[in-house]
């Protein structure tokens, strides 16, 4: 076989989740567990999961052993991803803002706060594009009667730019490698968009990449919310309401639907020395009333891009 036939039949694999291993032979393991509803997962340089308690206001630190200590506290922390030189930028609802803190957890000042002159509603995930900027979804106040959701990116300089409006929800947001497409979901319509951009922070065609799976028994909602990639440009859903992590083709196709442990499943993060471990988070059952969990999907064979 010619090595451009190899390549068309290792890409078809791919297509086709070859590579991913089969929903049968992934069980989610408990990581920690926490007292509130656990959002905005990252892992730090040394294998460190970080993980939002939203509505008690803290940001946990868990280490190898499970064991979750206090790292932080902002009023509503959820989305959070780590910068380069070590500081961190956290969405929190409360203040209206994308947070920065130091290595320690301090709060240094707002990253982002305000656009066109009003404050931001209730920034909720993020995803940073290499240039020294970042993406982040504002669902604040929107739903699918009222789809006042916006997409921002900040650049380098700090100033804020608006990407996309008028969405029910915005939630997770991703940013493929190259800097070209961004993916959201869009959660009051279970769909995953896909925006082609033209220049940073400057959208043109927008498309749906998917329409995910609808609610069954036992399920009490089905809305997109954070994701991630792998390697081969699959997309890492984690699907609130339904105790499921949906896997997602480069090209919209559902390949896999993984459990996650947590019913109300809110965000993922690849991590290990092999970054072949998915840690999801979330809570146990409904959002405000049970414990968040940390679970890890331990996914062989799959190299996961670090968020």
């Amino acid at each position: 076989m010619t090595n451009a036939l190899i390549a068309f039949a290792l890409g078809l694999a791919a297509a086709a989740g070859g590579s991913l291993p089969a929903e049968s032979g992934v069980a989610a393991v408990k990581v920690s567990e926490v007292p509130g509803y656990t959002e905005g997962v990252v892992v730090g340089a040394d294998g460190s999961v970080y993980v939002s308690d939203v509505y008690n206001g803290i940001i946990y630190r868990v280490g190898a052993d499970g064991a979750a200590k206090v790292w932080a506290r902002t009023p509503a922390p959820n989305g959070h991803k780590i910068l380069p030189d070590g500081t961190h930028l956290v969405c929190d609802g409360k203040e209206h803002a994308v947070l920065r803190l130091d290595a320690a957890g301090r709060i240094m000042g707002k990253a982002a706060s305000e656009y066109g002159g009003k404050p931001l509603r209730a920034p909720n995930d993020l995803t940073l594009d290499g240039r020294g900027g970042f993406y982040f979804t504002d669902p604040g106040g929107s739903s699918a009667e009222n789809p006042i959701g916006t997409v921002h990116y900040v650049d380098a300089k700090g100033k804020v730019h608006l990407v996309a409006e008028g969405l029910a929800f915005p939630n997770g947001i991703v940013l493929r490698p190259g800097g070209k497409t961004l993916l959201v979901g869009e959660s009051k319509h279970n769909r995953i968009l896909s925006y082609d951009l033209v220049a940073p922070g400057k959208a043109g065609r927008r498309r749906v990449l998917a329409d995910l799976p609808a609610k069954g028994e036992g399920q009490i909602a089905n809305e997109p919310d954070g994701m991630c990639l792998d390697a081969d440009g699959n997309l890492y859903v984690a699907h609130y309401g339904m105790r499921q992590v949906q896997v997602v083709s480069p090209a919209g196709k559902i390949l896999r639907r993984y459990g996650a442990g947590n019913l109300t499943t809110s965000n993922v993060a690849f991590g290990g020395p092999r970054r072949d471990q998915l840690y999801v988070t979330g809570a146990l059952g409904d959002e405000k009333a049970s414990p968040g969990g940390l679970f890890r999907l331990d996914l062989k064979g799959v190299k996961g891009v670090r968020k």
